[in-house]
This record gives C-alpha cells, structure tokens and sequence, in this order.
C-alpha cells in the first residue's frame, strides 16, 4: 500500500498510548497541588488540536478551559491566564515563533506548561515545566492529559477501563482503518484532485479535524483551495452557495455533535451531486465499544485522510512536503 508501514504505524501509536506512565504522575502531581484553569495555546495545526481538545473536555467536565491562538494570544493576551493557569501545549519543531514568544508570555503571567515538544534540543523544550518527548500522535496526547484531568476531578470515572481498551485494541484499530479507506482514498482524490475550491464541514472534534485538513493538508501541503466551516454555521450563510457542481465533503463523527453534521449531510444531496460524507461510523474499529468510540472519532478520521493525502500527492506529482512560502521567506 502506498506510503505506509503498518508496522510503523502500529508501534507509533502504541508508544503515544505508553506515555501515560509519563503524563499521568505529572497530571497528579498538579491535581494535587491544585490549579485554577487550562489553557490549550496552539497555532495552525496545533491550535485545532486544541479545539478538538476542548470539545471533549466540555461534553464531560466543568473544568475552566480556554482555547488560545498563540498569535491572537499575543496580540491582545488573556486577563484569566495567571499563576494557577496550566498551559498544555504541543509542538514538532519547538521553534514556531509564535508559540516560543506565547509560552514566554503565559509563563511570565504565572502560568505553568506541560509540553510535548518532539525535538528535545528546541528552545521551546528548555522553557516548559514538564516535557515528554514523542514523534507525531499529537492528538492523542492531547486527550490523554486531559482524560487524566478529568478523571481526577471526578468526571470521567471510565477512564481506566477506556485505556485498558485503547491500549489493548486502538494502534492495530487505526491501522485497519487506513487499510480499509485506501480504495475510497484513491477515488476520492482522483475526483477531486483539480478541485477549483472545496468545502469541508464538521463539527464537535471534527471541526478541528476539518479546520486542519482543510488548511494543513489541502492549502498548506497541496496548495488547492479550500473553507473549512462548522457544520452548526452550515445552515446561516454557507448553503447559499452550494450548487449542483459544488465539491462538499463532511467529516461526521460519534461525539455529542454528531447531530449536527448528520443534517448536513442530509441536506446536501438535494442540492449537490459532488457531495462525500465520511462517517467514522462505517469503520469497524475491532474491540472498541461505542461508548467509546465517539472519544477517537478524530483518529479515526485522520486515519481516513491520510489516504487521500498520499494519493493526491501521487497524482499531482506534487510533494506534500515542498513549501513556497512557509519558513522560505521572512513574513
């Protein structure tokens, strides 16, 4: 199969799934010590990390959690980030400009970071509090420290025995999962591939999962045009412009907002004939209860578009890995 190593893939989720022998101990530690809100600070693909993040946490907890653009965070700042704050960010280089002087900015407030910083010699490694070290997986790392979280405020009481399934059944899952959505892959970027723009709609955790694939993938890696909307802004303005030969796709998922982009997709037949619907629903994932299942939606997801992703790639004989712009010129 192109560009995969199962292999690969399995251990890398299993090691990601291992880190909690790190992030559990820390996560108690500032449980214990008490702490007055988080703060998810992100940018680009990381940001939407934290959106999906944010999701989960709300549709389960009362924990205080604020969302932060590291640019907009900047700019204008945040009067309810201070001492008690627990900053929770993630980073593969450690040198994003953004997120270096946003880390500075929330530490010289009074706030505390847990970072997971793939490259252990970036600046950003030397600044946090605690660091754990890993390649990729950010999203699961994300929703680990906050399940942790969760579950020592009383909220998520299943916690061990969703990670006793996850740990048992989740890396081979994700990888069935890319096997199975490699057909569908190749034909959804052989119609798709020329696109002149292309929406794509979610909600719940899949709204950060189209927000990112929309300007990650699609714009940054494959320079086609694309918006990405929320499928709760679908129906107050969007909808107008959808016509017969408008490309839509919509990531619909099986957290509390599955509902939502349920009525996109149901709408979008009688107005469109170039609609895709990708519901992590048709995907069996072995061993995983429905309960919850609804809490990896976004793997699952990722999993299924990664498969257009190489696929493009081939297609357009255009590396996902060339830039025009980004980290090329000073802006």
């Amino acid at each position: 199969m192109l560009k995969f190593n199962e292999e690969q893939f399995v251990e890398g989720v299993r090691g990601a799934l291992a880190l909690r022998s790190q992030i559990e101990p820390i996560v108690d530690d500032i449980c214990r010590e008490g702490y007055r809100n988080i703060l998810l600070l992100g940018i680009g693909g990381t940001y939407a990390s934290c959106l999906q993040t944010e999701v989960h946490i709300k549709e389960r907890s009362d924990i205080d959690i604020i969302v932060e653009n590291a640019a907009e965070y900047l700019t204008t700042g945040n009067r309810r980030i201070g001492p008690g704050t627990l900053a929770v960010i993630s980073s593969v280089t450690g040198s994003t400009e953004e997120m270096v002087k946003g880390v500075a900015k929330a530490k010289e407030a009074g706030a505390r970071v847990l970072g997971f910083i793939d490259d252990e010699q970036a600046a950003l490694a030397g600044m946090v509090d605690w660091h754990i070290a890993y390649p990729e997986n950010e999203q699961l790392k994300l929703f680990m420290v906050a399940d942790r979280l969760m579950f020592n405020a009383g909220d998520f009481g299943e916690y061990d025995e969703l990670y006793q399934e996850f740990d048992r059944f989740l890396p081979e899952a994700l990888a069935e999962t890319t096997k199975q959505a490699d057909e569908f892959g190749l034909a959804f970027a052989q119609a798709h591939k020329d696109d002149a723009i292309h929406y794509f709609v979610g909600a719940g955790n899949q709204y950060g999962a189209t927000y990112s694939y929309a300007m990650c993938y699609w714009e940054e890696q494959h320079w086609l045009r694309t918006k990405s909307i929320h499928s709760a802004e679908f129906f107050h303005g969007m909808f107008e412009i959808v016509d017969r030969d408008t490309a839509v796709t919509v990531f619909v998922g099986e957290d509390s907002q599955r509902s939502l982009s349920e009525r996109v997709a149901k709408f979008l037949p009688r107005i469109t004939s170039r609609y895709t619907i990708i519901d992590t629903k048709d995907y069996p994932l072995k061993g995983i209860r429905a309960e919850f299942r609804g809490c990896i939606s976004h793997l699952v997801m990722r999993a299924i578009a990664s498969r257009i992703d190489v696929h493009i790639e081939r297609l357009n004989c255009h590396p996902m890995d060339i830039r025009r712009y980004y980290r090329q010129l000073e802006y």
